[in-house]
């Protein structure tokens, strides 16, 4: 497992690399030196600095591993492309050399899905940045994929605009990275997931070829080639340009919230307001243990269950979506708890501090979100709850929903532990993961909602597609003979 990181002299520290490979990349000088020349030196590194910060995600197992001095994984080299044509060439060369190439936003996801597991090539596409046009009239715009996601929505609202996809990440995340994890964002429930927002898509494929698709708001022109690499967290292609849809910034807000004696009333709540067809832009719905560590100063919610709610947009509609979204709650027996619980969570929705605080005292945890239908919602809560509890060494296990739709619903999970004498904090990890994915197939639920597969994950990926994973499998290697693209990932080897 060990390996020397930048040369063997003594005076250097060394590493424990997870996912080490045998033996060392052959002709490492002469492809660096090619990739000099195509991408130009200033865009090309194999330091141990930059080989080691492209290492990881946020992956909290990862996360604790460097905490521990362990390295998760090396790739070879990193290179930051600033062209379509630089992207094309630079996979041509990946698959003449067969070397692995994985695709990287920002590093904010969380599921292990840029840790190079074969080492490789980083291709941080961070200087393919540009808004390349906005256009007013069709309502579209059309960007670079490593764009940072608070900047591109930053420069929509100077202009007028939104594009309504706001995930907790928006601050260390790409559209790249939204792209190819089929992100979520706060206010789904409105303007919908990223695969609803985007229109066209230029991408490279496996072996160099730039594929394009037309801006038009629909087409009936046979499957959607493209559409293949929504998801594929970097398995199938490298995203370079999309275009998505934008909308006219809000004009008006309104912030609602109630407390709720249980989480069945606030789901049915939930479920009557989208069944007449309104959609407020943001709706979350704590259980008691989330409402007591969120909304402690809430006094009409102790020991209960918060739904937070936020419409916008026109001020007809939100006055129109405000009433219904009223009347529905109080029906079902919620307590009006005012604008305030909505304003604390505007105040801290970007907030993800919480694991370098615990992490480093020895503490495990993760977040799981997974979807279900209404009818198997409440079974699916209290099944993956009870399964991450009865895990030895847990301590909390909570929930809220925080996507919902008129079929279904979205729930996020977090659990935390402190492993058991002689249990290592990743088996405590895995078994939280193992028995919470047991409990949610079991339930009829799907085992990601918006976090997507990488690593942590990929185990489970077979049974969740059924005989659609075979025909994944089947166009992965058609796309890909030689296996470059991002390798390990998703289950796609085995």
């Amino acid at each position: 497992m060990k390996r020397d990181v930048g040369g063997s002299s003594p005076s250097q520290r060394r590493y424990e690399v997870v996912y080490s490979r045998p033996r060392k990349l052959a002709g490492e000088k002469r492809i660096f030196k090619e990739l000099s020349r195509l991408l130009g030196p200033e865009n090309v590194s194999n330091r141990e600095v930059d080989r080691i910060s492209y290492s990881r995600d946020y992956w909290l197992l990862a996360s604790t591993w460097m905490i521990k001095g362990k390295v998760p994984a090396l790739p070879d080299f990193i290179v930051w492309p600033e062209s379509t044509e630089q992207v094309s060439e630079l996979v041509k060369l990946a698959n003449k050399e067969k070397i692995p190439i994985i695709p990287f936003g920002e590093g904010s996801g969380v599921v292990g899905g840029t840790v190079p597991v074969q080492g490789g090539i980083i291709i941080d596409m961070k200087k393919m940045n540009k808004i390349v046009n906005i256009d007013a009239t069709n309502l579209l715009v059309t960007v670079q994929p490593g764009i940072n996601g608070m900047t591109f929505e930053r420069a929509l609202n100077d202009a007028g605009f939104t594009c309504g996809h706001i995930p907790q990440s928006l601050y260390c995340s790409t559209l790249g990275g939204w792209l190819a994890s089929r992100a979520a964002g706060q206010f789904s429930t409105k303007y919908g997931k990223i695969e609803d927002i985007i229109v066209a898509i230029e991408a490279v494929l496996p072996q160099g070829e730039i594929i394009r698709s037309k801006i038009v708001p629909r087409t009936s022109t046979g499957p959607m080639i493209e559409r293949l690499l929504l998801g594929s967290e970097g398995t199938l292609g490298v995203i370079t340009e999309a275009t998505l849809k934008i909308w006219p910034y809000p004009e008006k807000r309104a912030l609602r919230s109630y407390a709720f004696d249980y989480l069945k009333p606030a789901l049915e709540a939930v479920r009557r307001i989208l069944a007449r067809n309104v959609y407020p832009a943001v709706v979350r719905l704590y259980d008691e243990l989330e409402t007591e560590r969120h909304f402690l100063e809430v006094e009409k919610a102790r020991g209960k269950c918060l739904l937070v709610l936020l419409m916008e947009g026109a001020k007809e509609l939100v006055e129109l979506e405000e009433k219904v979204s009223h009347g529905m709650c109080l029906e079902e027996g919620g307590i009006e708890c005012g604008e305030e619980p909505v304003q604390h969570w505007l105040k801290t929705r970007f907030d993800v501090t919480h694991s370098s605080i615990y992490l480093p005292q020895g503490f495990v945890g993760d977040t799981i979100e997974v979807a279900v239908t209404w009818d198997k919602a409440l079974n699916l809560y209290d099944s993956m709850i009870k399964a991450m509890r009865e895990t030895d060494g847990v301590y909390l296990a909570s929930a809220h929903a925080s996507h919902f739709y008129p079929q279904g619903v979205c729930f996020y999970f977090i659990f935390g532990g402190i492993p058991t004498e002689g249990v290592k904090p990743e088996e405590l990890f895995m078994a939280v993961w193992d028995n919470a994915m047991r409990a949610c197939l079991d339930a009829g639920g799907t085992i990601s909602h918006h976090h997507g597969v990488g690593l942590v994950r990929a185990k489970w990926l077979k049974e969740e597609l059924g005989e659609a994973f075979n025909v994944l499998k089947r166009i992965k290697k058609t796309l890909d003979p030689n296996n470059i693209m991002n390798p390990g990932k998703m289950g796609l080897e085995k």
